[in-house]
């Protein structure tokens, strides 16, 4: 599905100005192996850990934007993920989907459920829940 300019637009403007929710990994390298991960609630970011006090403000200007499986068959041509990844595994396509993003030409991947991304395409109406990851982190 191609994302009008528009909507596009209107969504990069959204993201840029609301604020975001972000819990710190693990992993001290994490950002640079695989990206900086924010929810667009304290709520949705608490299913990760304990998110930070402070929500974040970002600055986007070329999101890939779509449901997993759309995102994936931009990056890779065809779905590439399971149900059944295992954590390890995970973190190992997110690390390959931000190369493969980056080479594309995009700053950050928003995603949206399945029935939300159909329901924006169609409507226009931007989703409450979104998962944002920014792919460069200074």
């Amino acid at each position: 599905m191609k994302l009008r300019e528009e909507l596009y637009q209107r969504l990069v403007c959204h993201i840029n100005r609301k604020t975001w929710w972000h819990v710190l990994p693990i992993d001290p390298k994490a950002y640079e192996k695989r990206g900086k991960f924010l929810a667009s609630s304290f709520a949705e970011a608490e299913f990760w850990g304990r998110p930070l006090d402070e929500p974040q403000r970002v600055s986007v200007v070329a999101p890939l934007v779509g449901d997993e499986v759309t995102i994936e068959r931009k990056l890779f041509g065809e779905r590439v993920s399971t149900e059944n990844l295992t954590v390890k595994q995970r973190f190992r396509l997110d690390a390959i989907m931000k190369r493969k993003a980056l080479a594309k030409g995009y700053d950050s991947i928003v995603l949206m459920s399945p029935t939300k991304f159909v329901r924006f395409n169609r409507t226009g109406r931007i989703p409450r829940s979104l998962e944002l990851n920014i792919l460069r982190v200074c």
